[in-house]
């Protein structure tokens, strides 16, 4: 499974209600036709405070995360190859300002399991150190870093989208330094509290120091989750 996310900015002199109402109302459904498509799910945005890790923020100013599910990366290119692509490219005009997307290699550490009560889901990006390979970043990201968060408690769910392949325009690959992004994290908590209390912990401390030797920034988001499709 492969998730092409979109890192949307909406467009200037747009306001939030405007490009909500754009996005899952008009341009969800147009996307939501594309051939192959597993799932799709929109992300906004509703709090952009650095939470929790002490590491740098990136520059990123988003508003949402788009995310369309594939079996492989040849399903997705033929979707974007196919006809019904073409009205979602001229949509994004419409109620975008600018977009990126990013190719993930889906890894689920801990299943997803919400139970009846609310929960809270919150998105990262995250940026290499320069010095550190991609082969070294995905090696101590799913391997060591992702034993690290097996053992903590309150955890709903966590997965990890490795990234590889990035797009500068819908269907225009793009180099490292024009979508410098390398992973994206997906947590689900029942209620930032918890998270607040996590992250004050000495496990997540630990956790953390590692980070640090591998990521240089992470920058955090919670979300509000739609699935379209």
């Amino acid at each position: 499974m492969i998730s092409r996310f979109g890192l949307v900015k909406r467009k200037t002199g747009l306001d939030d209600e405007a490009f909500l109402s754009h996005w899952r109302g008009t341009h969800g459904p147009l996307a939501a036709r594309l051939p192959g498509l597993r799932s799709y799910y929109q992300h906004r945005i509703e709090d952009a405070r650095q939470f929790g890790v002490d590491h740098p923020r990136g520059g990123w100013d988003l508003d949402g995360f788009s995310e369309l599910q594939f079996d492989s990366v040849g399903a997705m290119k033929a979707a974007i190859a196919s006809p019904e692509f073409a009205p979602t490219v001229e949509d994004v005009a419409k109620f975008l300002g600018e977009i990126r997307l990013v190719v993930c290699e889906k890894n689920v550490v801990v299943p997803l399991a919400l139970g009846d009560g609310p929960f809270v889901k919150r998105m990262s990006i995250l940026r290499r150190h320069p010095h550190v390979s991609p082969a070294d970043f995905r090696r101590e990201w799913q391997e060591r870093h992702a034993e690290f968060v097996r053992h903590w408690p309150n955890v709903l769910g966590y997965t990890q989208n490795l990234v590889i392949d990035r797009y500068s325009a819908m269907a225009e690959t793009a180099a490292y330094e024009a979508v410098p992004v390398d992973g994206i994290v997906e947590f689900w908590f029942r209620s930032k509290d918890d998270v607040a209390a996590l992250f004050k912990s000495d496990l997540v401390a630990r956790t953390q120091e590692h980070a640090h030797s591998f990521i240089a920034e992470i920058t955090t988001y919670f979300v509000e989750t739609v699935q379209i499709a």
